[in-house]
């Protein structure tokens, strides 16, 4: 075995062989592929005193893993675990199994760029591609460099060209073998089933049966109507969750809006789901051109955010802040491990406006407890409530009662989960 025939497959968030170009393109590069998976120990930290990765996060992730292994070992592989520090991982992979080459997904976020130059400072060939947007970048009508800072401008551009999403690749139809050298880190997770009461399981196989099953109830007519709703599971797409770790596409889904619509029409509903897509779009493209700038306390702008305060968050981040429809949403969140797109809105202004909170800790809290967690859809809708991003109209401060009255005016949100607490 030679290191040009033999690769690692880095799975990140990325967790499936459908829709995967860059799993494709190791496939068919090589004839030995180990593919892996590292919980890095950095999700370890504890930024303002919690944990970086909370227990809803790492369920998910323990099922779509589970479901991944499930699939390579159906071709013949499997998929290998660890955690630890990525420069010594990747080092004692490359000295024990001699193979120097790793194939895995392109995320442009800071902490992502770092480790991948880290990789290549060891003297490994990193082949990564993007994959994660509804859109390739190549395929839009400016440089992502150049993009248009406003949203509106940039979905005129792309409906102007007509741009509608790339089309999904196939699966993989095989997997090469496994190098044949024993591999000593392995290391598989504890498994944990899922409860009854979860509303998600994760995996690319629950990823497409959600697919399937929305579209067939016809849910997506009401999408624009109802997506605003606080209580259930049909009144917004879900699909979320497994974007977030990649157990299907957003191509996949976008391919799915449209035939749907050759079949049923277009309507409302078909655009808004589509619309929402590229509004995930366009938050991954701005990082190509803004980069670490959307990560500091000023964001795009000149004013930092506020102070960070331990008390006033304990208070927020455990449902204390004496605003009832705050405080259910944050409930929702740590029970949960969701939250609805509205209520994020809402409570994020509460926290940054009313209790002039740093923003940044926000997205941190965010980041721990979403089982959807995504690093560009986080930092840029932050950046978007605190005014510090690409929105001419400055931040976006929530009338909380009025919110209340507009979107729970009997009160049954609060119910649910205040009563949760008590």
């Amino acid at each position: 075995m030679t290191s040009s025939k033999s690769a690692i497959y880095w799975f990140k968030n990325d967790l499936r062989l459908t829709d995967n170009p860059a799993f494709a393109l190791a496939c068919a590069g090589v004839d030995c592929l180990l593919p892996i998976y590292i919980h890095d120990e950095q999700e370890d930290v504890v930024p303002h005193h919690f944990a970086r990765v909370g227990s809803h996060r790492k369920r998910f992730l323990q099922e779509s893993l589970c479901d991944l292994r499930s699939q390579l070992q159906q071709h013949g592989s499997d998929l290998f675990e660890t955690s630890g520090d990525l420069t010594k991982i990747f080092l004692r992979l490359k000295v024990e199994l001699g193979i120097e080459r790793v194939y895995c997904e392109s995320i442009v976020a800071p902490e992502e760029l770092r480790q991948l130059q880290a990789l290549k400072e060891l003297g490994i060939e990193v082949i990564d591609l993007w994959q994660s947007s509804m859109l390739d970048p190549q395929s839009l009508p400016f440089a992502p460099e150049k993009m248009p800072d406003v949203f509106t401008q940039f979905r005129q551009q792309v409906e102007k060209h007509l741009l509608r999403f790339s089309e999904p690749v196939a699966a993989v139809k095989s997997v090469p073998q496994l190098p044949k050298q024993e591999v000593l880190f392995h290391s598989p997770i504890n498994y944990e089933r899922p409860k009854a009461t979860d509303a998600f399981i994760g995996g690319e196989t629950c990823a497409q049966a959600h697919l399937r099953q929305y579209f067939e109830r016809h849910l997506v007519d009401s999408y624009k109507q109802t997506r605003n709703q606080l209580i259930g599971m049909d009144y917004s797409s879900k699909f979320s969750p497994w974007l977030s770790l990649g157990c299907i596409s957003a191509r996949t889904i976008a391919k799915g809006i449209t035939d749907y619509e050759a079949t049923h029409g277009s309507n409302e509903g078909t655009y808004w789901l589509w619309f929402e897509l590229l509004w995930r779009d366009y938050f991954r493209f701005l990082h190509f051109k803004y980069g670490r700038k959307l990560y500091v306390s000023s964001g795009l702008g000149n004013q930092k955010s506020y102070p960070f305060n331990q008390e006033k968050f304990e208070r927020w981040v455990t449902s204390n802040t004496g605003e009832p429809f705050v405080d259910a949403g944050m409930c929702e969140l740590r029970e949960s491990g969701f939250l609805s797109n509205r209520m994020r809105q809402i409570v994020a202004s509460y926290w940054i406006y009313d209790m002039q909170g740093d923003w940044r800790a926000g997205a941190a809290w965010f980041e721990s407890q979403l089982i959807d967690y995504d690093v560009y859809s986080n930092q840029g809708n932050w950046l978007y409530i605190a005014g510090k991003g690409t929105d001419p109209r400055g931040g976006r401060p929530f009338n909380v009662k009025k919110q209340a009255r507009d979107h729970d005016p009997e009160g049954a949100y609060q119910r649910m989960w205040l009563n949760k607490t008590t």
